[in-house]
């Protein structure tokens, strides 16, 4: 009796096995089931990911050939055009029917679009087929009252939690059936993702990539913050948020998973609850306005802002990459960022807003820098977050809310632990001084052993100079709009 023909089945950002829509319809076919890993990045230009991604994107491999290697299988890995690779793999192993699970970033649309058609072509004979592993809800079937796509995020979610309850997640198949014969693979290692200059330390220390690291991340969550998020979630000195972000992007866990584990673990009427899960529905809607908006990972959404004055300086950029603008707040959060691949949502906030609004730095500067150094850099998540500082975005924040870093210093961070923690050589100083040094007398700075200018920078701008300049840039922008 001849061997079946196996299935191959596409790994992208759904590095995991159990809610995997299209690896279990894979084992379903009652065939042999080749896993594959295809490294095109070139694909995804010009949004290929950064260099905390990579380093990421090489652990999570890892752990995924282990965990397929539990269940009798292995990780096929190729690099170069994903077409070409496809079709190889097909002639090599007779395969003929692929799976995957959808992505939704623009470029990736575009890509999955002609493979799928390629391979749908009478003389290719494969059968392709996709499923939704990514969200709770594609960026399709959600629609406002006119058939359009929603711009403000309260309907957004009104309208997706109408819909009802997620399907309850699919379990991990137990076996995958190997085939007669494994293809050649490279090895993770291969494909050059860690960096050759090791500055990556802190985020081995920080993080967990994988499966098991995802759901330990969760449980973590459920057994502690999570019941104190709605009042903890804007404090960078505790823990108080969930810091799945990397796992989710990356497909580690899926948002289905979530959701169930929250319901399941909390009071689903809770505030604490009900604000987590709005966060869920925060990463729905910036897949959603991605998927309608391809063009907002450069351009601004509302068009009015590509006229805007912004400035150019690259010392004042270095100064904000480096963390060294003079503002404790700032300065704490994109230290955090350099040694983890990470930054706390509250201080995110914070850090963008002083980029574009104290600065008047463009904040595609800040979204190309954000999308090297983070481990969760999500095309989405992080055009809407940037445009939403901006005010150029949907449901942005207006322009004119500028944040004062001294006083969302000293309101989120009052007991000063996260700026201690990031900011040591400003550590003795007391609390009333702490988030604005400059003010300290020069006994306190003695004491501390502080020398402004030395130890610490004296501010790259003055905070009221600063806002006054922002309010006359957007003045600026409405009267050219006018004339």
């Amino acid at each position: 009796m001849p061997t079946p023909a196996p299935v191959l089945h596409w790994f992208r950002r759904d590095l995991r096995l159990a809610d995997n829509p299209a690896l279990c319809h894979a084992v379903e076919q009652g065939r042999p089931v080749i896993p594959v890993f295809i490294h095109a990045p070139g694909e995804e230009a010009p949004w290929a990911p950064g260099g905390a991604s990579r380093w990421w994107l090489h652990h999570a491999l890892e752990r995924l050939a282990e965990d397929l290697a539990k269940r009798g299988s292995r990780l096929v890995i190729r690099q170069g055009d994903t077409l070409d690779a496809i079709r190889a793999l097909c002639a090599e192993t007779g395969a003929s029917l692929v799976t995957w699970n959808r992505l939704y970033d623009p470029a990736t649309v575009a890509r999955d679009t002609a493979v799928k058609t390629a391979l749908r072509e009478r003389e290719s004979g494969v059968e392709a087929v996709s499923f939704n592993a990514a969200l709770l809800h594609e960026p399709w079937t959600i629609a406002t009252g006119q058939g359009g796509p929603y711009k403000v995020f309260t309907p957004f979610w009104k309208r997706c939690l109408a819909e009802g309850t997620p399907p309850e997640p699919l379990a991990a198949p137990r076996k995958l059936a190997p085939p007669t014969r494994w293809p050649e693979s490279l090895s993770v290692g291969a494909l050059g993702l860690l960096p050759t200059i090791r500055w990556d330390g802190g985020l081995a220390q920080a993080w967990a990539p994988g499966e098991k690291g995802a759901h330990g991340a969760l449980r973590q969550f459920l057994d502690g913050p999570v019941g104190t998020y709605d009042t903890d979630r804007d404090r960078p000195g505790i823990v108080g948020t969930s810091r799945l972000s990397p796992h989710l992007h990356f497909g580690e866990i899926g948002p289905r998973q979530v959701w169930h584990a929250v319901r399941q673990k909390t009071d689903p009427r809770s505030k604490d609850a009900q604000r987590f899960l709005a966060e869920v529905g925060w990463r729905e809607f910036a897949h959603h306005l991605l998927f309608h908006f391809p063009t907002t990972p450069e351009a601004p959404l509302r068009p009015e802002f590509a006229r805007f004055p912004w400035r150019r300086s690259a010392t004042d950029l270095e100064a904000w990459h480096r963390g060294r603008t003079g503002y404790p707040i700032v300065d704490a959060g994109m230290r955090e960022l350099w040694t983890t691949g990470w930054m706390h949502n509250r201080v995110r906030m914070i850090v963008a807003s002083f980029l574009v609004k104290h600065l008047l730095l463009p904040w595609q500067e800040g979204a190309r820098w954000f999308w090297d150094t983070l481990v969760d850099a999500d095309l989405a998540n992080n055009t809407l977050g940037w445009q939403w500082t901006a005010g150029c975005g949907a449901d942005a924040s207006p322009y004119f809310r500028i944040f004062n870093p001294i006083l969302q210093g000293a309101k989120f961070d009052p007991s000063g632990a996260y700026v201690r923690r990031w900011v040591p050589e400003l550590s003795g100083l007391p609390d009333a001084v702490l988030f604005r040094p400059w003010e300290a007398p020069p006994s306190t700075l003695a004491s501390a052993g502080v020398r402004l200018g030395v130890d610490y920078p004296l501010p790259i701008v003055d905070h009221a100079t600063a806002r006054a300049r922002a309010l006359g840039a957007l003045e600026r922008m409405g009267q050219a709009r006018s004339a």
